[in-house]
């Protein structure tokens, strides 16, 4: 890319430029990543575009259709995008057409709905690495209509000890946190949860030291408080932190 006499960067000469300011433009992420990552954190008719080991001016529009992410190819001469049978003069036309024309045609012949651009920055909370962050997002008539509708998802899986309600002895369960619910499970290869809880409802999460056992804490609803026990104090600490995040964040959306 050339630079102007002025010695800057102009946008005209700079397309790639232009991509950065996409929210959902995705520069060096490979399509390994970008399919593990649209299959755990994206939704059906989540998509992305990425810069393709095809060429310099090749990019790949990657979509999640069902359990599958499929690849489309756009390329880029001067600041004209050809994606498919069309061709788009400018990077604005490229960005109008995936809010008002949302239908893909793969290969097998179906059509696969575009509904949510995969944004490049989300809000993730600062707890540890393998918390798994997403923001729904939806597609609208103007590309300024393209902003996030839902709040920032962390997901956590893994066992916990927990109280009975009735009787109070303590069973290890599987728990998984997903949007604002926390499930519980007999067992992790369990289909079918015991119960879920809906955080919206959740007033409170603290640790808790009236328990015999160590590493506890409790989640105060209306109707009962759930006392669960970690392993560790590590453990107990990461599932604090990631419940009273994601309490936060309800909190922020009312």
């Amino acid at each position: 890319m050339s630079e102007s006499d002025t010695g800057g960067t102009s946008t005209q000469e700079d397309p790639e430029g232009e991509l950065e300011l996409l929210g959902w433009f995705h520069n060096g992420l490979s399509r390994h990543a970008t399919e593990a990552l649209l299959l755990s954190n994206g939704k059906d008719g989540s998509y992305l575009l990425r810069k393709s080991h095809e060429g310099p001016n090749c990019y790949a529009l990657s979509v999640r259709a069902k359990d599958s992410v499929k690849h489309f190819q756009v390329t880029r001469s001067g600041t004209t995008y050809t994606f498919g049978f069309n061709e788009f003069r400018s990077i604005k036309e490229f960005v109008s057409h995936f809010a008002n024309e949302p239908l893909l045609g793969s290969e097998t012949g179906t059509l696969i709905l575009l509904k949510c651009p995969y944004p490049r920055e989300v809000e993730e909370p600062s707890i540890y690495e393998s918390v798994h962050v997403h923001t729904v997002m939806h597609s609208g008539r103007t590309e300024n209509d393209l902003v996030a509708n839902a709040d920032s998802l962390g997901t956590k899986e893994g066992y916990l000890i927990k109280q009975g309600a009735i009787i109070k002895n303590w069973k290890t369960r599987w728990f998984t946190l997903n949007r604002n619910e926390l499930k519980y499970f007999k067992d992790k290869m369990c289909a079918e949860p015991i119960r879920t809880l809906d955080l919206m409802e959740c007033t409170g999460i603290q640790f808790d030291y009236s328990q015999e056992k160590v590493n506890c804490f409790c989640l105060v609803f209306p109707e009962r408080t759930f006392y669960l026990c970690g392993k560790t104090g590590v453990e107990a600490d990461e599932w604090i932190k990631i419940l009273r995040w994601k309490l936060s964040q309800i909190e922020k959306s009312r």
